[in-house]
């Protein structure tokens, strides 16, 4: 089994995972990690024996490493993953794949330049509940798709304070969405507000969305609610999906009911598994640095509709 040398940047809560999953993968070995924060760094690197950079630059010149998890705020997304290419590596860069459109074109294509892999870490994907869903629609189990309605709604977290509601938690749904239609979307129109004090951005948004084939997706997300809940129900001419992110479990109402029975998995490790397989196998990721723009474009166009009031085109986001 070929193994690939990792290091990750950012092992702040996503970055510790990632670090975590690396260290237990035995085609991964966890060579370094990087934070700005000297003690998320000791306890990172002792506790998954890498060695430790509070300077990024120091752990991309480090000739051992072939592959590094970007995980730091959104906000330094762009220039560290255009520095991690620089260097020649394979680049996973968490979700959004950055804070501007601009931002993302320029990381595509300096990777396309060197000729590294850029992936995004759009974990949803990976949820065994939503690759099963992809299944049974593409089964016809419910018919042709009408509409999916989708509710993301959960308490502030504290570690986001670069973003709001929106880039951090609505593109999630948003890439589901097109995952599971595999149709870009036209159109959007979305509300959004902030009611915290405490929170520098938006923490509510309504959101809906037109995709090329017709289909409404729906969503609400928000950190106003004092309870998690991650679900999405698709529905068709014959049935209803319903999908529950954190159970990992679906139920199928209509002309076909089901039981429906799944094997469950920790979606950050089938991702990085697959990142890596990319890797090896010198192949595109599975998730793209195109679909991670396609993605950042449906949220841009739902802050765009937020502040001018009306539905926004995607054509409009350049």
């Amino acid at each position: 089994m070929n193994t690939v040398n990792v290091g990750v940047i950012g092992v702040g809560s996503m970055g510790h995972n990632h670090a975590r999953v690396y260290y237990g993968l035995e085609n991964a070995n966890l060579i370094a990690t990087s934070d700005v924060s000297e003690r998320a760094l000791s306890k990172v690197s002792k506790k998954f024996d890498s060695k430790s950079y509070s300077d990024y630059e120091k752990l991309l010149e480090n000739p051992e490493i072939e592959v590094v998890s970007v995980c730091v705020p959104t906000t330094h997304h762009h220039s560290v993953v255009m520095d991690a290419i620089k260097h020649g590596k394979d680049v996973l860069v968490e979700k959004p794949i950055a804070f501007t459109l601009k931002e993302a074109e320029e990381m595509i294509a300096f990777a396309k330049k060197k000729g590294v892999k850029l992936g995004t870490g759009h974990v949803e994907r990976f949820n065994p509940a939503i690759q099963k869903a992809k299944d049974l629609i593409k089964n016809d189990v419910i018919g042709d798709v009408v509409s999916a309605s989708a509710k993301r709604v959960g308490p502030l977290p504290p570690r986001i304070k670069d973003v709001g509601v929106t880039i951090d938690l609505a593109i999630h749904d948003l890439d589901v969405m097109y995952y599971l239609f595999k149709e870009k979307a036209t159109q959007v129109y979305a509300t959004m507000g902030s009611i915290l004090e405490k929170c520098e951005y938006e923490d509510h948004a309504e959101i809906i969305t037109k995709f090329e084939n017709g289909i409404t997706g729906i969503l609400e997300v928000n950190w106003l609610t004092p309870y998690k809940r991650r679900e999405i129900e698709i529905t068709g001419t014959d049935g209803i999906i319903s999908v529950d992110y954190i159970d990992q479990s679906i139920d199928v109402y209509g002309k076909f009911a089901q039981d429906v029975e799944i094997q469950h998995e920790e979606p950050l490790k089938e991702e990085i598994k697959s990142f890596l397989n990319s890797i090896i196998n010198d192949e595109d990721p599975e998730i793209t640095g195109e679909d991670g723009l396609n993605a950042l474009k449906m949220v841009l166009a739902a802050n765009k509709s937020s502040k001018e009031h009306v539905p926004i085109s995607l054509d409009e986001i350049k």
